[in-house]
């Protein structure tokens, strides 16, 4: 099937549903949070196992909302869109600003030792122990590893993001983050509630930070190529369940077309499943679902790596395919 320019360029157009999917999703995950805090509340606990598990799917959902956001592409218009990143930003200890940045780098320089958000795995110099460790906590810990993934880029010398309005909107950000929560522990105290906000936020918010981590391997790691289809895999469910599945994921499993065209908003990501088959050496074909492509990945975990470069390529080539969402946030 041959992709025509006009079909790309309808495609990334403002989509409002995205937003009303999001906006759905919120007014889910509040009255779950209600019923758990009720069931925990009342000790029971038959009900609040399968709740934490539901409320820790649509966590990870809003995860990629901000994801979304990120791209702007959440919403089209950009106060909402703003608002909503930095409102899903705040609850998940996430600063929109210090994640647009870190992403951006995943786009322009897919793979390659720059690719901020797959540091340490694409760095050929980085010790094969000091990259299992860091495997093992974003695994375990994602909920705080992606957080501090995004503080280190911001912090450490050369850091690409330069642009002084954005490493002050960052700092603001940071604050914001601080006097929220600084608030609702503070209630939490005054309410005697820290139980029932470990076992409605923490707990379910540490499993949907470990489900981004591990979707974000499964996308990624052990690909040693240098196109996009040999650098990301990318799963096309067959049947209703893994389709619902994936919608609510934003689609976000339609990888590859993701990083060739960074701009289209998610919901029109299967469109262009055409883009997905191979046509180089390397590049792998979409999985039927998540748990094929995880048992793909799950023996990268031995010497966790990422990028062409570990095969003595050119590391720095270009991913002429992949086009990049505009405004960055990092120049000078």
């Amino acid at each position: 099937m041959i992709v025509h320019k006009q079909e790309v360029r309808e495609a990334h157009r403002p989509h409002l549903p995205t937003v009303w999917v999001w906006l759905a999703f919120a007014v889910v995950f509040f009255a779950l949070e209600g019923v758990l805090g009720w069931a925990v509340y009342r000790e029971h606990w038959w009900l609040v196992v399968p709740l934490v598990l539901i409320v820790a799917h649509i966590m990870h959902a809003h995860s990629l909302a901000f994801h979304e956001a990120g791209h702007r592409t959440l919403c089209r218009n950009r106060f909402w869109n703003e608002a909503i990143g930095l409102f899903v930003g705040t609850i998940s200890l996430q600063c929109l600003t210090a994640f647009r940045a870190v992403h951006q780098t995943h786009h322009v320089h897919l793979a390659a030792e720059n690719d901020e958000e797959l540091w340490p795995f694409v760095v050929t110099g980085s010790p094969r122990w000091a990259r299992r460790l860091a495997a093992f906590c974003e695994l375990t810990l994602g909920i705080l590893y992606t957080p501090m993934l995004c503080l280190r880029t911001f912090v450490r010398p050369g850091s690409p993001i330069r642009n002084r309005a954005a490493r002050r909107r960052v700092w603001a950000e940071l604050v914001l983050m601080i006097v929220a929560w600084s608030c609702f522990l503070g209630v939490a105290a005054w309410l005697g509630a820290f139980k029932i906000l470990l076992i409605t936020f923490f707990i379910p918010g540490g499993i949907a930070g470990n489900m981004h981590s591990l979707r974000k391997y499964t996308e990624h790691m052990g690909m040693t190529g240098a196109t996009v289809l040999s650098s990301t895999r990318s799963i096309v469910a067959q049947g209703v369940v893994g389709r619902l599945f994936s919608w609510s994921l934003f689609n976000i499993n339609f990888h590859g077309v993701h990083h060739r065209y960074a701009k289209i908003p998610q919901a029109r990501l299967p469109r262009f499943t055409s883009l997905l088959t191979p046509t180089e050496d390397g590049e792998v074909a979409p999985y039927p679902n998540y748990r094929s492509a995880f048992l793909e990945m799950v023996g990268s975990l031995r010497d966790p790596r990422v990028g062409a470069q570990w095969l003595h390529r050119h590391a720095e080539a270009p991913h002429a395919e992949s086009e990049v969402f505009a405004e960055a946030v990092t120049s000078s």
